[in-house]
């Protein structure tokens, strides 16, 4: 069976973009994902803190969007994902995004959570000036595969953020049982697209994949589980960049498992079995990344020229 997306003048008539399939018109209603069918952005700055191939010396162009099909319990970024504040961006604004910040010496322009706005987004990639740097998707990798195909020869690196092996925690604490399933076939996906990584004399990543995992209080197995997966489905030259980073946000307090930092003993059983699989471009994150400095403020910034 075909999957058809249809559209009116540009516009999501019945949205099926993602796992969720909510089947609505945005230009009338909102979905799961909480937002219409006019991109919300939060926030366009210079990202130090992605990792080092991707922020290098000058910083990412990073740009939040706002809105999420996920509806994670312990999301630091909730402001935005759940609560979804941020300013209306018609395309033609939004390009004018990417260019300031590819005129400000980004490496790169990292679109952060955009499976939502993914018609409107491949949109103002395609339309005149093109980019001269990468385009990065970060996504939480809960993704259809027929959406990403529509990204191919545009996203130039990948940096989905594997979650959950499990597909009772990921019910739990994002509302998605199916994620695991979902997830690891749109990464698979993202990596026949990219394929192996490319990274410029600098170091900085051209093209390629990054699969990131934040180990959760409480689920170190899992942790290794999905380590384990990454291992046995991509060549030893994948990039994993394994966070540590987790601090209890948003209604996590209502979770006891998962209400605290990961402990010392949890992190090294899953940085050894990282170290034991022996991958050959990866990135392990200090335990004391765990602070609030490193969590962007939503304030709108670099969004005050559009519309001009």
């Amino acid at each position: 069976m075909v999957n058809v997306i249809r559209f009116r003048g540009g516009s999501l008539m019945k949205c099926e973009l993602c796992p969720r399939a909510c089947g609505i018109d945005r230009d009338v209603n909102i979905g799961f994902c909480g937002v219409v069918n006019t991109p919300v952005i939060a926030k366009a700055f210079l990202h130090m803190w992605e990792e080092p191939c991707i922020s290098g010396n000058k910083g990412s162009g990073a740009v939040f969007f706002s809105g999420c099909n996920l509806k994670c319990v312990y999301c630091q970024n909730y402001r935005i994902s759940q609560e979804n504040f941020g300013k209306k961006i018609n395309t033609y604004d939004m390009k004018k995004i990417f260019l300031k910040l590819q005129k400000q010496g980004a490496h790169n322009i990292n679109l952060v959570n955009p499976s939502h706005y993914m018609v409107q987004i491949i949109d103002s990639l395609k339309s005149y000036p093109i980019l001269e740097i990468p385009v990065v998707y970060n996504t939480n990798a809960y993704e259809k595969t027929e959406s990403l195909k529509m990204a191919k020869g545009v996203v130039d690196i990948y940096l989905p953020d594997l979650k959950y092996f499990s597909s009772e925690t990921s019910l739990n604490y994002s509302r998605a049982e199916d994620y695991f399933e979902v997830a690891s076939k749109a990464i698979i996906e993202m990596f026949s697209q990219v394929g192996k990584p490319i990274v410029d004399d600098t170091g900085i990543m051209q093209r390629g994949l990054i699969i990131r995992h934040l180990i959760l209080p409480s689920h170190s197995g899992d942790s290794i589980k999905l380590l384990d997966w990454i291992k046995e489905n991509f060549p030893k030259d994948v990039y994993v960049s394994l966070m540590s980073q987790y601090t209890p946000y948003y209604k996590a307090q209502c979770y006891t498992e998962i209400n605290r930092r990961i402990t010392r003993w949890e992190y090294e059983r899953v940085v050894n079995h990282f170290i034991k699989l022996d991958f050959e471009n990866g990135y392990i994150q200090e335990r004391d990344s765990a602070e609030e400095k490193y969590i962007p403020e939503f304030n709108l910034s670099g969004l005050d020229y559009t519309g001009d």
